[in-house]
């Protein structure tokens, strides 16, 4: 099991508890991606298996299939109805053909698909949604009736929902960088939380960036290995002597440590560059939160504008005593209720925010622990076994050079 599986489940949220125990505990695992279809039509589809004991799901353990579409539905149903929670990032859709059905290119994605369903059921709020349960539970052909019958923003296309994340963090960052001066807070700690959120994506993109260097730095150095091994390899079936001999050792341990470095470059890529890429698209998702309290709090005070100019408008028709009182009356009272609405789902957002910022830079703490530790272990188990295969062949190469 590797780094990101391990914490996948646990990341931004609480652990599912295990099913060992008597307590409530639901864990889902994403298998088995079966490429279906041919051509542009072609896609990948996923056995979805939860294991449960909430009554609600109705038996111990349910297995649907499911497609990349599925999940992207799931992650905007909870994204319009929970604001104020970071809802779980999911993993691009890749736009490039020879790569979208690539064995690895599934592997990374039905981990983070894991990953992706796993935060979502383990976490206290999110794995109350009847959406949730709808997406574990429904057969096919009831999800795919759920999903054409969206409508307003669940009816836009996945690119679509992209564009509208980046425009939302565009305008943020315009805030935050002073280039726009909309009605905002003036919440000192609220500007260091955000400050915070968009210098660790910096970083984190930067990590990330290097991270994926290093896979390449390994792949391309592997592949050299195994071309200088064989090469080697030929040379020595050109000498008879010991020479050949060691030409030919010489050429089978490149061969073998060209295969180490292939594998610790699945490695790097799986369990270090990826969590750091998931973390990426994790500050993404907390933007679009952001946007989405700036949005409660801009509507807020612009209700709160509109009351002002209301009562101003309703103490002159009380004056003339027009016949427009009692309507403008009625207009009044409502606009103070959605005032009161609107000032109770800022609130709401703000204080789920501060519950979940605390909660992610835990669990952030617990995965870049995680995935630095299996980069360093990875690394030093490779400089290990490099530095025996060539210290091996050192007495063989010193007695041919000094014969």
């Amino acid at each position: 099991m590797n780094a990101l599986q391990r914490s996948g489940s646990d990341s931004m949220a609480q652990s599912p508890r295990s099913p060992s125990s008597q307590a409530p505990y639901i864990t889902v695992s994403v298998t088995d991606p079966a490429k279906m279809g041919n051509g542009v039509q072609a896609y990948i589809s996923y056995k979805v298996i939860t294991k449960t004991n909430f009554p609600e799901y109705q038996g111990p353990e349910k297995i649907v299939i499911r497609r990349y579409s599925d999940f992207v539905w799931l992650r905007d149903r909870l994204f319009e109805k929970y604001k104020g929670i970071f809802i779980p990032p999911l993993p691009e859709k890749s736009t490039v053909e020879k790569f979208r059905f690539s064995a690895e290119f599934i592997e990374m994605r039905r981990q983070a698909l894991d990953v992706f369903v796993n935060r979502i059921a383990s976490h206290h709020e999110l794995q109350q949604s009847e959406d949730l349960r709808t997406f574990l539970l429904a057969d096919e052909q009831t999800m795919e009736r759920s999903r054409s019958q969206e409508t307003g923003i669940f009816k836009k296309k996945p690119t679509d929902l992209m564009q509208i994340f980046k425009d939302v963090q565009s305008k943020v960052s315009d805030v935050v960088l002073g280039k726009e001066k909309p009605v905002e807070e003036s919440n000192p700690e609220y500007e260091k939380q955000k400050n915070y959120i968009f210098q660790l994506e910096d970083h984190l993109a930067e990590a990330q960036k290097h991270a994926y260097r290093l896979v390449k730095r390994h792949r391309e150095l592997g592949q050299s290995l195994s071309d200088f091994g064989k090469a080697v390899k030929l040379l020595g079936s050109c000498e008879g002597n010991s020479l050949g001999k060691a030409f030919s050792e010489l050429g089978a341990k490149s061969e073998m440590l060209s295969i180490k470095l292939q594998r610790e470059a699945h490695h790097l890529l799986m369990n270090f560059e990826e969590p750091l890429k998931d973390y990426v698209r994790a500050v993404q998702s907390i933007k679009a939160t952001i946007a989405e309290r700036a949005n409660a709090f801009r509507h807020h005070c612009e209700l709160g504008e509109t009351i002002k100019f209301k009562e101003i408008d309703l103490n002159k028709l009380r004056l003339t005593r027009s016949e427009k009182l009692a309507e403008a009356e009625r207009e009044y009272e409502q606009l103070k209720a959605d005032g009161e609405e609107s000032k109770r789902k800022f609130e709401t957002i703000v204080k789920l925010m501060n519950e979940e910022i605390a909660r992610f830079q835990e669990q952030k703490t617990i995965d870049m622990g995680v995935a630095f530790h299996e980069f360093a272990k990875g690394q030093a188990l490779l400089a290990k076994s490099i530095a025996e295969a060539w210290r091996s062949l050192l007495p063989k190469l010193e007695a041919c050079s000094s014969s």
